[in-house]
Parts: C-alpha cells; sequence; structure tokens
C-alpha cells in the first residue's frame, strides 16, 4: 500500500514539473514563424523579441517597428518546414493599408535556428 501511495505522488508531482499555460516554441519551427509573422504585424514586441534567434536580436527594434500605424492582417498563412533543414516555406500574404490602399507582402521562405534547444525565426532565406 505504501508503495502505490508513492508511485502517485510521484506521478502527480511528475505531471507539476511543466507549465502548460507557457506556450513552447521547441518543437515546431513552423510554429514559430507563424507566431514571429503574427506578432510583427501587431507590433508585439513582448512576443516578437522570445522569438529571435541571437543573430537577429540586434534587429529588435526595426522588426517591431515594421509595420507601426499601419493596418495589417495576415490571409492564407500555412507554414511548413522543408524536411530536416532550417527552412520554414510559408503560403499566404500579409495585406497592409496604406493611405487607404491595400498592399500585399507574398509570404516566402523564413530561416530558423535552435537556441538552447527552442526553435527561433532568423530571417529571411534568401
Amino acid at each position: 500500500m505504501k508503495h502505490i501511495f508513492l508511485l502517485i505522488l510521484l506521478l502527480l508531482l511528475a505531471g507539476c514539473g511543466s507549465d502548460s499555460a507557457t506556450p513552447t516554441t521547441s518543437g515546431d519551427p513552423a510554429q514559430v514563424v507563424e507566431q514571429y509573422l503574427q506578432a510583427k504585424i501587431t507590433g508585439d514586441d513582448a512576443a516578437i523579441r522570445p522569438l529571435l534567434c541571437a543573430a537577429k536580436e540586434a534587429d529588435f527594434e526595426q522588426e517591431a517597428a515594421s509595420f507601426d500605424g499601419v493596418e495589417a492582417i495576415i490571409e492564407g498563412m500555412t507554414c511548413q518546414r522543408e524536411d530536416d533543414s532550417d527552412i520554414v516555406r510559408c503560403e499566404g500574404q500579409i495585406i497592409a493599408v496604406y493611405n487607404g490602399e491595400n498592399t500585399p507582402f507574398v509570404l516566402g521562405s523564413y530561416r530558423v535556428a535552435q537556441d538552447d534547444g527552442v526553435w527561433k525565426w532568423c530571417g529571411e532565406a534568401g
């Protein structure tokens, strides 16, 4: 009986070890790119910063301000990693409204990198 109680206690404690309220970006690089693009069009500084790879941290302010003062939405976004590469290809477009006119920006390919085991957005892939 004592062993069963200890086993149940260990299982309960193991379940408490992860914070499910904190989104993880360690597993799916395509999801990271989607999160980054969504944060970029809304100017969500707090969401953009942790999604940038170390090589792009110096560009944080420029990335965060890309759509300042512009209404923008993403239409039809689907992103997928190319095999086991560091490239994520996205389809869809960002529609930005400049002076009352819709300006489309077609989504493309983006580099990703793992920093400390977590996938991060690392710029456009030529």
